[in-house]
């Protein structure tokens, strides 16, 4: 007699499934056979790169900074005054949103 579970006929089926699963299992870990493969030398050189720039930007900003500081001290620091104004009214109305 043999019994049919969800298409799955017999014992012998059921038996040759579970000797399937194991020599699955058992393969060593040196297969290459359907391994997934990670590569980390790409990220992490985006991340060099992001670093880096971030330097290098932060160097201009340090640059910058000095430079109006040392317009500031002189009185010949003449900031744009409309987009001044813009950008405060910008900040205020976001303020009130949040």
């Amino acid at each position: 007699m043999s019994i049919e579970f969800f298409g799955v006929g017999g014992l012998g089926q059921i038996g040759a499934m579970k000797n399937a699963e194991k020599t699955q299992a058992s393969k060593k870990p040196g297969d290459k056979q359907g391994k997934d493969q990670v590569l980390f030398s790409s990220v992490l050189q985006d991340v060099q790169k992001a670093q880096t720039s971030s330097g290098s930007m932060q160097a201009q900003r340090n640059d910058r900074v000095q430079e109006i500081k040392a317009q500031i001290a002189e009185g010949s620091y003449h900031p744009d005054l409309n987009k001044v104004a813009s950008s405060l009214m910008q900040f205020l109305l976001e303020e009130k949103q949040s």
